[in-house]
């Protein structure tokens, strides 16, 4: 029955698509769409939330979407009293900064999904923003699906549409919805990581080149920051996409416990390379700071070799800069040029020696 949910929902970057433009939600500020949705068929002429939820009950099919964009707190209490929400999970929903979970309150489920986005820059630097990160909440009874969005990105536009496209897939009812939304959000779990490890090999590629780059530990570290805002996100959803693949939770149908955990398997992989990039970058970090003692050891040897050459004319310069009377060679009429060409020779034979061991 979800046979191809994860076919149609499962695409990379997909089309934004913003449901609150004026054209398709005249429902104020924090309302983006309300549909009522039978038997997989959107129906037309219901933008009064009560008045959806009623025109469900009274035939007994059906259900419907409302979506939210960052409602206020008086703007969710009345839907919260029409849906029967509970207060907690209100709180939850309207103050948002939650960790991923799943929570049931009787029969109704109220998820938490942290969205991510990819941010795209032209070069990355010690201070380039990579991961963006949002807020994603959504109530799920046995005839209304409540969703909650906080940021400026993860639109669910695409979903909605992927969906209304398949009505066999929608008439399954919020479960289906629920799969959907989790599937789209795991995929950009996924797409992101991907887009992450080109920043990762640009930084390798850099650590690694033959000039080397001593300001690549900035860009290192600025990768690991963004790695863990991005772990932050998936890492904590294992557990709730645990629960609705094993456990008899309403609304979700046993026959839907299989696609949830095809969503947990796409999760792994999510994970999994985020840990891989990590000990990749604490391997590189490592490799660049052992190039970076490496030339300061060139470097102190080039001056080491260097001092060792201006030590023998300064030495020369110091014996005959002595105030004595009784000097060897001091009335030389070639014991001027005679010492500097000593000392040039010296010079010579000492920069060739250091030459050849490999110090200058």
């Amino acid at each position: 029955m979800f046979s191809n949910l994860r076919r149609v929902v499962r695409r990379g970057y997909r089309r934004a698509v913003d449901l609150s433009h004026p054209a398709r939600s005249p429902l104020g500020s924090a309302v983006v769409n309300c549909v009522v949705y039978r038997e997989g068929v959107r129906q037309e002429g219901c933008a009064d939330a009560e008045e959806a939820l009623r025109r469900v009950r009274k035939t007994g099919g059906g259900f419907v979407w409302i979506g939210l964009h960052e409602p206020s707190q008086e703007e969710l209490a009345g839907l919260a009293e029409l849906f029967g929400l509970h207060p907690l999970a209100v709180e939850d929903a309207v103050h948002a900064h939650q960790r991923p979970k799943v929570e049931r309150y009787d029969d109704m489920l109220f998820t938490v999904l942290k969205t991510v986005r990819y941010v795209e820059h032209e070069e990355l630097t010690a201070t380039s923003e990579m991961v963006e990160t949002g807020e994603l909440m959504v109530f799920t009874g046995e005839d209304f699906v409540l969703t909650i969005r906080h940021g400026g990105r993860g639109t669910l536009g695409p979903v909605r549409e992927t969906l209304e496209a398949e009505p066999e897939q929608l008439a399954l009812g919020p479960a289906a919805v629920l799969h959907a939304i989790a599937d789209h959000v795991v995929d950009d779990y996924v797409a992101v990581t991907d887009a992450v490890q080109n920043d990762i090999d640009a930084v390798e590629t850099a650590v690694f080149s033959g000039d080397g780059g001593r300001g690549d530990a900035g860009r290192i570290y600025q990768l690991k920051r963004e790695l863990l805002e991005l772990r932050r996100a998936v890492a904590p959803l294992a557990r709730p996409l645990e629960q609705l693949a094993t456990q008899p939770i309403p609304p979700v149908p046993q026959e839907a416990r299989a696609y949830f955990r095809d969503v947990a398997d796409h999760l792994t992989r999510a994970t999994d390379q985020i840990n891989a990039y990590d000990a990749l970058l604490d391997s590189i970090l490592q490799a660049h700071l052992a190039q970076v003692t490496v030339a300061q050891n060139e470097d102190m040897r080039k001056i080491t070799a260097w001092a060792a050459i201006v030590a023998v004319p300064t030495m020369v310069c110091g014996v005959y800069g002595m105030n004595f009377d009784h000097m060897p060679e001091l009335r030389w009429t070639y014991g001027y040029p005679l010492v500097l060409g000593v000392m040039v020779v010296a010079c010579f034979l000492i920069h060739r020696g250091f030459r050849r061991n490999g110090w200058l």
